[in-house]
């Protein structure tokens, strides 16, 4: 398994407010990916994602010798509701940061599956035989509104409020979090990233962006380049890894 991974402001943004973190190379702990797009006034969404990715890699390299006999999505779900608290908590004490809050998506790798945990509108994404699949499903008033019928997803794609999430870790004392467990195959490529990448090119540009390039930190360099062009309206993170 290779990966890569490609952190940028975008070409609006005065600061990054996306955090994440890898963690491998540990014989008794599981690879994790995580990825966080924060928001609020001032730095706070800085703060936001920084506290739930900080939380999350604590919480992963913490794990139990008893991790594999549990419910691993479960797991994930325990973590990341416990983030929720330590950053709504943070929110409440600090006049400055009341308010903040951040998507999270907690990815682990273990024993040829991987499982998600997911809050907001950052994405994962599966590439697998020239198909790409979206494995996430964003928390989103967009996303409500092709739910319900009321919008196509083609008229979503330049819709005005595609920006506004209806769920967002930190935000409220109570957090719901959806999780997923995918089966990682031979010759599969996962991308998690946040709306700065997703909301400046669409499905089929990034698989003919990770289909013409071999090596993951040159994927990710590339896709970042090709959402700035396309305008960087926003912060833009990406990991990508590679099941050889």
């Amino acid at each position: 398994m290779r990966f890569g991974v490609k952190s940028d402001k975008g070409m609006v943004r005065e600061i990054n407010e996306d955090s994440y973190n890898i963690i491998a190379g540990y014989s008794e702990i599981p690879v994790a990916f995580i990825i966080a797009d924060g928001m609020g006034g001032h730095n706070s969404g800085e703060i936001a994602s920084k506290m739930a990715v900080e939380y999350i890699s604590n919480s992963v390299m913490n794990i139990s010798k008893d991790f594999e006999n549990s419910d691993i999505a479960e797991t994930i779900k325990g973590f990341m509701e416990k983030a929720n608290a330590d950053v709504y908590k943070a929110s409440q004490e600090h006049e400055d940061n009341f308010g903040m809050g951040t998507t999270l998506i907690t990815a682990l790798v273990y024993q040829k599956k991987m499982y998600i945990g997911h809050v907001g509108d950052s994405r994962v994404y599966l590439i697998r035989e020239n198909r790409i699949e979206r494995l996430t499903t964003d928390h989103s008033f967009i996303e409500e509104l092709i739910k319900s019928g009321t919008l196509t997803r083609e008229e979503a794609e330049n819709h005005p409020k595609k920006n506004i999430i209806t769920r967002a870790l930190g935000c409220s004392e109570d957090i719901q979090v959806d999780t997923y467990i995918a089966d990682i195959m031979s010759d599969d490529t996962f991308i998690l990233c946040t709306d700065g990448l997703s909301n400046m090119l669409d499905d089929d540009e990034i698989m003919e962006i990770v289909k013409a390039n071999d090596e993951p930190a040159a994927v990710c360099e590339k896709l970042v380049d090709a959402a700035n062009k396309n305008g960087g309206e926003d912060n833009i993170t990406v990991i990508l890894i590679k099941n050889d």
